[in-house]
């Protein structure tokens, strides 16, 4: 029997220093894993249309381009195993628990494997089956469906299998709904949700994909993915019905799982599962896309219902600390952040060498697309910031970049060392964090602390950097609360939605005092504003994803280091 399994402690690593706490209540998207190194290209890692399924009190994590699985019993800390018998090359990997027995399936894979201990890493083939895009299974009152559809302007359909006899397809394929970008918005391709340009033709319609089924209050949820995986617009959207496999109705709260801005962008290709207490969450795609177009990592979001039957995901400032599935909060669904705010964007900043064109100022200016990077990966290379006033620091996000490593696939020795020290004044050091005996991969480590620290200034401090490459960070991220009030309320909030072009909108609102950035809050009714846009610059927006002929209310949330103030509701025209 062979299998390699390593341990990942999701959210803080190994720590030696006392502050850190042992056991985290919290954790910060994007997620702290070991993402796989592409086996093609170097200097670049991955992961994306992930799965998680609860089996046998285990969380299994599935994802693209893993070179393997993760298991956990709390989602705090994982295991990684490498399988046997289980072609892992195929992207869109599909998880069925039928008995006490595990399936998987993935794109195009034409197999179905089982195991009924996915922890050793041994699985067999069952069955041979079709050709399916994106498959995602669903068991219905033993009743075997499997959801599909991966394609440019394409859509989902769905077949049902007979598992009784080795996966036979029994029905014919139908397909449920399909690509409508002209009607829906935030189906439209591109950063700005107005198309790219591919062989010199602006493409607008997207690529329909990652189907997902859930089933609430006798309702099946048929969600699906748009407008591509290489955006920050990347979200999934749903079509409801009485029956699972006919008679799908668009809703038009959708997108309902959305995250275009902030830190790291993208809530799309996702999977909704429930975890031990039965809340509702869902595992995403996020979207980095510079070293290469699928440059990509995972989130967690809140989900759910409302009490209409309205589905949500919760990804309001969702790359903030927030608690964990087995914290104390009941309801993580209406808030599950933590209160910490963001201290250290746009900051004083200074470092021991700067790569050309890779400023430090990269680390501190809340976009995981651009890297500060020492030039050298040698010890002592170091990052500082200054939080311009002595401030209450709870947690800390460190997200390494991988500038010019020289590795492919699951190498050995990639692990990240380092200290970070704290200072009231900028002369006096404390140690605060040390890693620098740290032997685990943790590109994206978070340090939530056992008790809030005060200090100035910070100090990273390079120890070891992996695989040959440059001591480099996409963001430092400082969380807790600084002495500043909170933000004013917005005021002067206007919403003009396009007269040619309904799903289109422009809102404008005068500068808040306090303000670091605005989450402009978004819905079809005032008590329904499940959609967020969050903005770390500036005081406008131009939204090009809403749906023609709906109405819609925004508001607009001002958010600063003394904590958030709420806005009041905007109505805008009918459409």
């Amino acid at each position: 029997m062979k299998f390699f399994g390593k341990i990942i402690i999701l959210l803080v690593g190994l720590n030696f220093a006392v502050f850190a706490q042992a056991k985290p209540k919290t954790f910060c998207n994007p997620l702290n894993l070991d993402y796989h190194f592409v086996t093609s290209e170097q200097g670049h890692r991955t992961a994306a249309d992930p799965v998680i399924t609860l089996y046998k009190n285990d969380y299994f994590l599935f994802a693209t381009a893993s070179g393997g699985y993760w298991f956990s019993s709390d989602m705090r800390e994982w295991t990684f195993i490498v399988p046997v018998g289980l072609p892992m090359e195929k992207p869109a990997p599909a998880i069925l628990i039928l008995g006490d027995k595990m399936y998987y399936t993935a794109h195009r894979l034409k197999e179905i494997y089982e195991s009924d201990d996915p922890k050793t890493g041994v699985w067999r083939k069952v069955a041979d089956v079709g050709d399916f895009a994106d498959p995602a299974f669903f068991l219905d009152d033993k009743r075997l469906y499997l959801y599909y559809g991966a394609s440019f302007n394409g859509g989902i359909s769905v077949v049902e299998f007979d598992p009784q006899q080795n996966f036979k397809t029994v029905s014919e394929p139908v397909k449920l709904m399909g690509a409508n970008s002209e009607e829906h918005g935030w189906e439209g391709a591109g950063e700005d949700n107005l198309g790219y340009i591919r062989n010199g033709i602006n493409r607008v319609e997207p690529w329909i994909e990652g189907s997902w089924m859930t089933k609430h209050d006798s309702v099946y949820y048929l969600q699906y993915s748009a407008p591509g995986t290489i955006w920050k617009t990347y979200a999934d959207g749903v079509y409801t019905s009485k029956f699972p496999n006919k008679d799908f109705i668009y809703q038009s709260y959708s997108p309902f799982s959305y995250k275009p801005g902030g830190f790291i962008g993208s809530a799309g290709h996702a999977a909704t599962f429930q975890d031990k207490a039965g809340n509702y969450w869902r595992v995403v795609t996020m979207v980095i896309s510079v070293a290469h177009k699928f440059e990509r990592r995972l989130g967690i979001f809140p989900a759910g219902f409302d009490a209409d039957g309205v589905m949500r995901t919760n990804t309001y400032l969702g790359d903030y600390p927030q608690f964990l599935p087995d914290s104390a909060i009941k309801n993580p669904l209406e808030n599950n952040l933590t209160g910490w705010m963001l201290l250290s964007f746009g900051k004083k900043t200074k470092a021991s060498s700067t790569l050309e064109n890779h400023p430090a100022e990269n680390a501190f200016d809340e976009e995981i697309r651009t890297v500060w990077s020492a030039k050298t990966g040698d010890r002592g290379e170091w990052l500082e910031v200054d939080l311009d006033n002595v401030s209450r620091i709870n947690a800390v996000q460190i997200n390494f970049a991988e500038q010019d490593a020289k590795t492919f696939g699951r190498a050995t020795k990639i692990y990240q060392q380092y200290t970070i020290e704290t200072s009231a004044d900028g002369k006096k050091w404390t140690i605060l964090i040390d890693k620098s005996r740290n032997l685990r991969d943790v590109p994206h480590d978070y340090i939530e602390l056992k008790s809030a620290k005060n200090a100035r200034y910070l100090r990273l401090t390079n120890i070891s950097t992996p695989a040959s490459g440059k001591f480099a960070v996409r963001d430092l991220r400082v969380f807790g609360k600084s002495n500043l009030p909170k933000p004013s309320e917005v005021k002067n909030f206007t919403v003009r939605r396009d007269e040619k072009d309904s799903r289109k909108a422009a809102l404008n609102w005068q500068p808040s005092a306090n303000a670091m950035g605005y989450v402009v809050r978004f819905g079809i009714a005032p008590g329904k504003l499940y959609g967020n846009y969050q903005i770390v610059k500036g005081n406008r927006l131009v939204m090009n994803g809403l749906n023609k002929n709906v109405k819609y209310f925004f508001s607009v949330d001002a958010a600063g280091e003394g904590g958030v103030t709420k806005g009041k509701t905007n109505v805008s025209p009918d459409r």
